[in-house]
């Protein structure tokens, strides 16, 4: 993946350079919503790039099974093949662009809701089950690491246009490191961070109430 916000989700790095690919198609955010695939494109954004036998010793699924994934992902357009790529061997990257899943009440394609709710969901699920480990596992990664890792919640009051710019604010700031998707970029000391973000009305609210 995988990075996730139910009316638009962005999924490379170097959003801010790279050409948008604006999708509405849920048959691509159901193929994005599987926890082995946005697996995956973890992987491929640990390794810069990966083959389906790579993928296989690192997620303990059979290359066949690999192979097939990674074939779902590159028919959707989220992954490409890498240069050097032959046979069964042909590493896969994250694609060139700027994937981003637009649901609009006026131009919604028939089961864009349903499909882009159900990617979200399978992302949320992959990142609380994530957060808990990482919390069963802190005392492993010493206290540099514990004091900088946080979980921040909070309420307050926000129009539309309001929470439109703290979320343009914040995808920036997520995003500002996001050219280390090529190892050659990474500080010695630099492990993979996931950082997720969300905000939304309380539910059972309206305006007014």
């Amino acid at each position: 993946m995988s990075d996730t916000e139910p009316a638009h989700t962005d999924t490379r790095a170097d959003r801010a350079t790279r050409p948008l690919r604006e999708i509405s198609d849920p048959k691509a955010m159901r193929a994005l919503a599987h926890p082995v695939r946005l697996a995956i494109l973890d992987a491929i954004r640990n390794e810069g790039e990966l083959t389906a036998t790579r993928a296989a010793e690192l997620l303990d699924q059979s290359p066949g099974n690999m192979s097939w994934h990674l074939q779902t992902l590159a028919k959707y357009g989220f992954i490409v093949e890498a240069e050097g790529a032959r046979g069964r061997s042909r590493p896969w990257k994250i694609a060139p662009d700027t994937t981003k899943f637009s649901v609009k009440p006026s131009e919604a394609v028939p089961g864009s809701f349903d499909a882009v709710e159900h990617l979200v969901v399978t992302v949320l699920d992959r990142s609380f089950e994530q957060l808990q480990e990482w919390w069963r596992q802190h005392r492993d990664f010493g206290d540099a690491w514990f004091s900088a890792s946080f979980v921040s919640e909070t309420t307050t009051f926000l129009t539309p246009a309001e929470l439109a710019e703290i979320s343009e604010q914040m995808q920036r700031l997520l995003f500002r490191y996001e050219d280390r998707s090529d190892p050659s970029r990474r500080p010695a000391e630099a492990l993979p961070v996931r950082m997720v973000s969300f905000a939304h009305p309380a539910p059972h609210t309206k305006p007014g109430d």
